[in-house]
This record gives C-alpha cells, structure tokens and sequence, in this order.
C-alpha cells in the first residue's frame, strides 16, 4: 500500500480526479485477488506479487517512426488509420495529428493525459461513468422505464481498482453530435521493460449521431513477468454507431487484463471485435449495456492459444431495455497445452421485451492436451423475447480433412487451410481491410507454429 501510495503521489492531476484514484487505491486494499472459488474466475488464477510489482520506465518522445519498435513499423506501413498514437509504456513517444477538417468540426483525439488537461469538462464527465473501479452494479444506471437488477459479478474489482487509481495514460476520443469519422482512429500500445506493469484507460465518446472506429492494439516482445491492466470505457450516445476492435499479441511472458464496457444507448450500435493472440496469461471482459430502446450490439472475437498459453473471455450482454438486438459469435484455437476459457452471459432485466439476443462460442481443439472450458448462460426476467445460446468444442473435422487430402493436399498444409478457414469465419464479418489483413499475417505465424 505504502509503495503504491508513493506512486499515486507522483502522478499529477486535478483534485477530482486526485480524489477518485486515491478512493480506487482504497478499494484495491480490501479486495483480494480472485480465486478459482468465484465462480467468474474458476478456471483461471492469477499469481501476482503486487508488493514486488514497478511501474514500466518512462519514455521519450521520437520523431521519426524509424526509431519505434519493428512490429509498429510494420504495422503502420500502409495502414489505413486517419490518425494514431503510440505508447510505449506509461508515455506518448509518436503521435499523428487528425486532419485539420476534424479539428475543425470539434473531433477530439489524443492521449488521455493530456485530455484531462485541455479539455477537463469532457474527461470529467465521462472518466469512470462506463468502468468504475469498483465491481459493477447496474442498478446505478438502469435505463428509464425499466426495473433494474445487478449483473453478474465478473470479480474484476481488484485488477479494476488498481488500473482506476494508477493508470498512466491512454487514448481519448471524443465525436460530437452529427459527425462521422471515415477514418479509424489507432492507438498502438507497446511494453519494453519487463518484469514491471502498465495501467492504461481509454475513453470514446460519440455523441448522438455521431460515427467512429477505434483500433486498440497492444504489441512486444517476450517481457517475462510483466503485467498489462487497462481499462475501456465506449460511451455510445443515442443513433451513434461505434467499432472498436482490440489486438492483443503480446509477447511471451506478460499477463493481460483487460475489462471493456459499452454504454450503448437509444437506437445505437456497438460493434466490437476481441482478438487475442499473444501474453501467457490473457483475461478480457467485454460488456455490452444495451439501455436504449433499439439499441444494437455486435460482440466478436477470435483466439489462438498454443504452447502453454491460458486466454480467458467474459461476456456480458446486458439487455435493459425493449426491442434491442445483440448478436456474440467467439471463436478459438487450442493447441499444444494451452487452455481456453469462455463464460458469457445473456442478460435481460423485468421490462426489456422483444429482446433479440444470440450468443455463441465455438472452439476448434489441435491437441488431446489442451484443455478448453465452456460456460454459456441466460437470465431472462421479460416473457416476451427471443435469446439463444450455445458451445461446440471439437477437433478437426475428419471428413473435411479427408476430402483435402483425397485431392493431394498434405495433413499438415490440409489442417492449416481448415483453422485458417475456421477463424476467417469471423474476420469475415469485420469491414476493415488493413485490420482483417493484419490478422490474418498474426494467425498465419500460429498456424505455421502449429
């Protein structure tokens, strides 16, 4: 406590938000770490020595993207992104600016920190509204007309509680009413010390009307003992349509933990693509609280865990309020002695009728060794709706398998084309091409490894 109350001291900011990270880190101290004995958390464990734990060094800035990592390098040639940031660590060493257009129309994109500073009114607002610190409780902003209940504990409280007191920095983007954002915009988050952590939280706020993508990918080398805690809040605003898609491929070595919220009001989408390839240990939470009437939300993700890799995902799709959709497809890869773990939840309070809700997770196993843990679930509290769920896991299919080889095509080069076709079921639905490209090269170097 003593050592993370030296840190908090160092971080600058105004009272309110002073306040708010000193009652997160008071709340970090009364929980504790999650065990297999929650139900959120039975098939996953994360050791952690937090009195051992240091914050990642700090960073200059560069100004030329010769001198940032190789795989950022790579992953901007070409890359379709309006503008970007790139973090290594807790600092902002390469930036671009959004075009002058934009700017002028009222668009606000940069690092967080610096958002708390030249635009206060907006981060205050907002700042902590989707994620608290503490573990969520619904009932704080149950949508008009509906009766509200608490959702399901995800048990993130303690992980949450620390990334809401020390978090560094981050992205902020802010759209205002009426205007569309053609371009994505791209935060990419690299770490380079290890055994040290890194906090980070990133804020999108689309005001009504309002229309933008998001691009959060996290990228290292292999960093034994280090841990990434981040935060996203999407904050979606009635008619808006938001996309946020999230890339992690860390390196070897590094635990990630991640929780994301969407606050997707009246008639506005939500689409998010959860891609998960790289770290040892990976836990990401995707929420969507749909509190809108019409409100629409579209939850994918894929996964390829190998060796001794563990990627655990919670879902929650939280229908508050009547006539919303949302459509979860998750699909993932265990090879090797990696594990998996799926448990997401279709929510529907008393009042949210003609909900239309799908969930399904499916999961292609490659080795007898690895293991993979399937639990999806309902809690239907309206009797005027329509929600489905449902798991496979399965190996190879052995009549497709056969039908290549019947055509001179080798096992192994056979089984690569029929993963590749499995995950590509997902990418499929995703409409940016320098993204769906960028992927598909990470979930090529799997599958060669396979």
């Amino acid at each position: 406590m003593t050592k993370f109350n030296d840190q908090l001291a160092q971080v600058q900011g105004p009272e309110w938000l002073t306040a708010k990270r000193r009652e997160s880190l008071e709340l970090f101290t009364t929980l504790e770490v999650p065990q297999e004995s929650v139900e959120a958390w039975k098939y996953t464990r994360v050791d952690v020595d937090f009195d051992a734990l240091r914050p990642h060094g700090k960073r200059d800035v560069v100004t030329d993207v010769s001198a940032l990592p190789r795989s950022v390098q790579d992953r901007l040639t070409g890359t379709d992104v309006g503008a970007f940031l790139v973090l290594d660590g807790p600092d902002v060493v390469y930036r671009t600016e959004l075009p002058a257009e934009l700017t002028a129309k009222g668009v606000i994109f940069t690092d967080l920190k610096t958002a708390v500073e030249q635009h206060a009114d907006k981060v205050q607002q907002y700042l902590y509204s989707v994620v608290p610190a503490e573990v969520p409780d619904d009932t704080t902003i149950a949508a008009p007309g509906t009766t509200p209940s608490k959702s399901p504990d995800p048990s993130e409280g303690k992980f949450s509680a620390l990334a809401a007191a020390l978090w560094t920095n981050g992205a902020f983007v802010y759209v205002p009413r009426g205007v569309e954002v053609e371009l994505p915009l791209g935060s990419f988050r690299v770490m380079s010390d290890a055994g040290t952590y890194t906090a980070t939280r990133t804020l999108v706020v689309a005001e009504e009307n309002a229309q933008v993508t998001f691009i959060d990918e996290q990228d290292s080398e292999a960093l034994p003992g280090t841990y990434a805690i981040g935060a996203v809040e999407l904050v979606v605003k009635d008619a808006a349509r938001v996309r946020y898609v999230s890339i992690q491929n860390w390196g070897e070595g590094v635990t990630h933990i991640q929780r994301q919220r969407g606050d997707v009001a009246r008639d506005a989408t939500l689409n998010s693509l959860v891609v998960t390839m790289g770290g040892t240990l990976s836990r990401t939470e995707m929420q969507s609280y749909l509190r809108g009437q019409g409100s629409n939300s579209e939850m994918l993700a894929l996964y390829f865990a190998n060796k001794d890799q563990h990627f655990d995902h919670y879902t929650l799709q939280h229908h508050a309020a009547p006539n919303a959709y949302s459509d979860l497809l998750y699909k993932g890869v265990n090879n090797d002695a990696s594990v998996g773990v799926f448990s997401g939840m279709i929510k529907v309070d008393l009042g949210a009728q003609k909900t239309d809700a799908y969930q399904k997770h499916r999961t292609l196993m490659l080795s007898s060794d690895a293991r993979n843990f399937s639990v999806p679930q309902l809690e239907i509290n309206a009797n005027d709706v329509r929600c489905s769920h449902g798991s496979t896991t399965s190996p190879v299919d052995q009549e497709a398998l056969f039908f290549l080889r019947s055509r001179g095509i080798a096992r192994e080069v056979a089984e690569k084309m029929l993963v590749t076709a499995f995950l590509e079921d997902v990418l499929g639905r995703v409409p940016l091409k320098s993204v769906v490209k960028y992927i598909e090269g990470i979930i090529a170097k799997k599958v060669g490894a396979a």
